[in-house]
């Protein structure tokens, strides 16, 4: 045990109770152990080497990453263990990193998506330029600057949208008639856009700006027409020109970039509060009408009869210019045999006739006569 330390900090080259050379020496009690100094003990596991004693506590996620940032990651990253790049992406085959590839790849994709620009035939595209309108781009394949530099707003402008009036189904729209009279009437409007640019920032809000000016032009276009006119049908075709010729006027005075196709009722029925007897009016118009079209008729058959009477006594009159007796003597022959037709008695008077001419009898007799006499031959 010669020559080794105690761990208890005794130098004597022996230990307690050995002796050296052979020489014997008394027994000697161990002087006290003294208080080891900082550094000199045991090392604790967990501290570097060299740091004071301190308490033992456990590495925080902070920690980790300290470390790992110190040393590169412990592992061949993007940056070669030298912490720029892109940790956990491998090389290339000549060493180099994949990141400007990657970057460069995702700005190619952005360029391409905001930059180049496919619309259908039925759109056209709005471009701002920093939010000011710039210009306008048809159908097909366009360019412009990237986002956020330009935008563009693509939207339909050749399908026909319909906007129906009121918009809820079943829903009461009043509107007063030239007769003072108030008729429940619902329609629709059929308009498209016809000028993209004035239609985006002309109005806040074109669509319901179209709804209102429909809704105008339809009341002053009702107000000069009748309630009969609407009803019977006879008045609701120029009632929807008129009224779709001042929406468009109006439109145009505000610059929306709107054409009206045209605008088309779809009901015109009293207020529901006075349908029993608007009907019960209704039916004795149309009754009414019927009587005035069988009297008119009645009318135009005895005119025409009457000048047909009168143009054949017009000819009569043209031949007794002409040989007056003689047509005297005819028309007096055949106003006799237009009377005398159905009587079956017949007085003639005159010198060697007989007076009474039973002609019944003699028409039965007539044809018994020539029969009797085919049998006797």
């Amino acid at each position: 045990m010669a020559g080794r330390k105690s761990p208890w900090g005794n130098d004597s080259g022996t230990a307690a109770g050995d002796t050296g050379g052979g020489d014997s020496k008394p027994d000697v009690p161990p002087e006290p152990a003294s208080e080891p100094k900082p550094g000199t003990g045991p090392r604790n596991p967990w501290q570097p080497a060299g740091g004071e004693a301190e308490p033992r506590r456990s590495a925080s996620i902070e920690d980790i990453f300290r470390s790992r940032g110190k040393g590169g990651g412990g592992g061949g990253g993007g940056g070669g263990g030298r912490g720029d790049g892109f940790p956990g992406l491998p090389q290339r085959a000549d060493g180099k990193s994949w990141a400007p590839l990657i970057v460069g790849g995702i700005a190619a994709l952005w360029l391409i998506g905001s930059a180049f620009h496919q619309l259908s035939p039925k759109e056209q595209g709005i471009v701002t330029t920093f939010g000011k309108y710039s210009h306008t781009i048809e159908s097909g394949v366009s360019m412009t600057a990237p986002w956020p530099i330009q935008q563009v707003q693509t939207r339909d402008v050749t399908s026909v949208i319909n906007d129906v009036i009121p918009e809820t189904e079943g829903s009461e729209n009043l509107v007063l008639t030239s007769d003072q009279n108030l008729i429940d009437l619902s329609y629709q409007v059929r308009w498209r856009i016809k000028d993209l640019k004035l239609f985006t920032f002309a109005a806040a809000d074109p669509q319901r700006t179209v709804k209102e000016v429909a809704e105008a032009a339809m009341r002053a276009s009702v107000a000069e027409v009748s309630l009969n006119a609407i009803w019977d049908g006879s008045g609701r075709g120029p009632l929807e020109l008129n009224t779709r010729e001042r929406m468009q006027g109006i439109l145009d005075a505000y610059r929306t970039g709107v054409q009206v196709v045209g605008v088309d009722i779809k009901k015109a029925d009293p207020p529901e509060k006075v349908a029993d007897a608007f009907q019960k009016v209704n039916v004795a118009q149309q009754n009414a009408q019927r009587d005035k079209n069988v009297a008119q008729a009645w009318a135009q058959q005895t005119l025409a009869r009457s000048e047909g009477e009168a143009a054949a006594f017009d000819k009569v009159y043209q031949q007794y210019k002409l040989a007056p007796e003689v047509t005297r003597r005819r028309m007096y022959y055949d106003t006799m045999e237009r009377v005398l037709s159905n009587n079956d008695k017949v007085v003639v008077e005159g010198s060697g006739v007989t007076s009474y001419l039973p002609l019944p009898e003699v028409k039965r007799r007539a044809p018994e006569t020539p029969a009797a006499a085919t049998g006797g031959q």
